[in-house]
């Protein structure tokens, strides 16, 4: 399991290169949280929402329910967003939300998350593996812009 950690965020170094300044990068490294903060209909952006996440390819994903706000505003084609790293008012970065269906990614972020997460994950586990299963939770990416 620590090979494929290490292989993971290696993947994720490589894939960062040029998407986001350094200094978000190194702080995407250490983090625990991120804070998003999406598009209203006023086109103002929301309070920041901490979330736990995962970062694969170039994007950062989250696990939430599909009645979120987050959610919400990127089905009614609302997919601005801030990504704050490490605290709301930490190093941030413009991105794009999308809904993502890839049972496989969500499977690779659970593993994540039992690792990253791993106080927590005990108590969340079983709404996460079925949620993903039942759709009351839904992956959503956010690249950078």
């Amino acid at each position: 399991m620590r090979a494929i950690t290490i292989a993971l965020a290696l993947c994720t170094r490589i894939a960062w290169a040029g998407g986001v300044a350094p200094e978000i990068e190194k702080a995407l490294d250490a983090a625990q949280y991120v804070y998003i903060q999406s598009e209203r209909a006023s086109g103002t952006l929301g309070a920041p929402a901490e979330i736990w996440f995962y970062v694969e390819e170039g994007a950062v994903y989250v696990g939430t329910r599909p009645t979120s706000w987050r959610v919400r505003r990127i089905k009614a084609g609302r997919t601005r967003a801030r990504i704050a790293v490490g605290k709301a008012d930490g190093p941030a970065f413009a991105a794009t939300g999308a809904l993502v269906k890839d049972g496989a990614l969500a499977s690779r972020l659970m593993d994540d998350f039992a690792h990253k997460y791993s106080e927590g994950w005990k108590r969340h586990e079983k709404g996460f593996r079925e949620g993903f299963v039942s759709g009351d939770r839904v992956l959503v990416r956010y690249r950078p812009k």
